[in-house]
């Protein structure tokens, strides 16, 4: 796997020992047999670390966690749910479209990519970073969780202040380890439904995550995130 990495230099280091370990060795052997079968993975291989790639770890500010890649053709870019240029949003990324626009007064976009926030240090991490085409949450209990796992905790590490935003009861699990600043902590959790539209209705509408991450970040002498999206050509 090690000769398919594309990521930022910042990552490489402190993450060399996931890299080398066991369970990421049987992952590599368990995609590359997916392959060999003749099976499509998504993302291509090359974006497989794009999150870690788009965003270093130096910058992260704000992390946002998803579950799996999208497994339909074309949608997956390795940013958690942000899709290709071209490709229509997806049910939950147009609910989290409707929460900025109801916080922050930002039109929607007209578009599904969100690869401005990861440039702005916003990490659109998937627990699980790869699927095969078609058949949701394929690839989970394969080792991804172990490695992304690690990412978490190197980002709850970092000295300067990092927004959390959980998504849902996987998120939140999945994070229940940062310490947040009502825990004497140095890091904003917020925790809200996950904005499918199966639960949206259930707390994710009116959370207001957007402007009070950006309300934490210039408390603490940071720039706030620009949630707004450039158009797409048209």
């Amino acid at each position: 796997m090690s000769q398919a990495i594309k990521l930022d230099e910042s990552w490489k280091e402190p993450l060399n020992g996931e890299f080398e370990a066991e369970y990421m060795q049987q992952l590599r052997a368990f995609l590359v047999a997916e392959k060999e079968a003749g099976k499509r993975i998504f993302p291509a291989g090359s974006l497989w670390f794009h999150a870690l790639d788009a965003t270093p770890l130096q910058k992260v500010r704000v992390v946002i966690l998803g579950q799996d890649p999208y497994h339909g053709p074309g949608q997956a870019h390795g940013l958690c749910f942000s899709v290709r240029p071209g490709v229509r949003p997806p049910p939950s990324l147009v609910n989290i479209y409707k929460e900025m626009e109801s916080d922050l007064g930002i039109p929607r976009a007209n578009h599904g990519h969100l690869e401005h926030w990861a440039g702005q240090g916003v990490l659109l991490l998937n627990s699980v970073l790869t699927v095969e085409s078609g058949m949701a949450a394929s690839h989970r209990g394969r080792g991804w969780e172990q490695f992304t796992d690690a990412i978490v905790r190197l980002v709850a590490e970092k000295s300067e202040p990092v927004v959390f935003l959980l998504w849902g009861s996987y998120a939140q699990k999945k994070a229940a380890f940062v310490q947040s600043v009502e825990q004497s902590g140095r890091h904003l959790v917020l925790k809200a439904a996950h904005p499918s539209p199966l639960s949206a209705h259930n707390g994710f509408f009116g959370c207001r995550h957007f402007s009070k991450a950006n309300a934490f970040l210039e408390a603490q002498g940071l720039e706030p995130v620009d949630w707004r999206l450039p158009s797409a050509a048209t």
